[in-house]
């Protein structure tokens, strides 16, 4: 089954355990992986400590989200995408201003989760605003 038949699949509550658990991966990367080799990647560990503090407050947010059900769920699912595009503007920002001392791999690691950050935003923000999708459909005619 393709990405795009799994996530047509889901139930637009299923979407904040998807961002949840990849926040998740996010923090666990940035606090724990690029700490590690901050030689490598070229980020400063307080930058990346601030990042994965981020993320996990993304995290819990979104797997709170998850396990609640909010009935009105839209404003919630909005509000965390519109979170995940802010973070990506902090992001570019960061990688701007720190080019000089980030590594051809730490630059690699920003702009591909940058790329897969704001899809998936982009993705929350589309099933948010599409009237058909409901809290117990999993109809994937919905997303089409």
């Amino acid at each position: 089954m393709s990405v795009q038949a799994r996530l047509a699949a889901m139930r637009p509550h299923q979407v904040f355990l998807v961002d949840g658990l990849g926040a998740l991966v996010s923090t666990l990367l940035l606090g724990i992986m690029m700490v590690r080799f901050e030689s490598i990647f070229g980020m400063p560990a307080s930058v990346l400590y601030a990042l994965a503090a981020i993320a996990a407050g993304f995290s819990l947010y979104s797997i709170l989200c998850w396990v609640i059900e909010p009935a009105n769920w839209r404003p919630w699912l909005r509000g965390i995408a519109s979170a995940n595009l802010l973070y990506c503007c902090l992001t570019v920002g960061l990688v701007i201003t720190r080019q000089d001392d980030l590594s051809l791999l730490g630059t690699s690691y920003f702009a591909g989760e940058i790329a897969v950050v704001v899809v998936l935003a982009l993705f929350e923000l589309r099933v948010a605003s599409n009237p058909v999708a409901a809290n117990d459909s999993a109809n994937d005619s919905w997303l089409r």
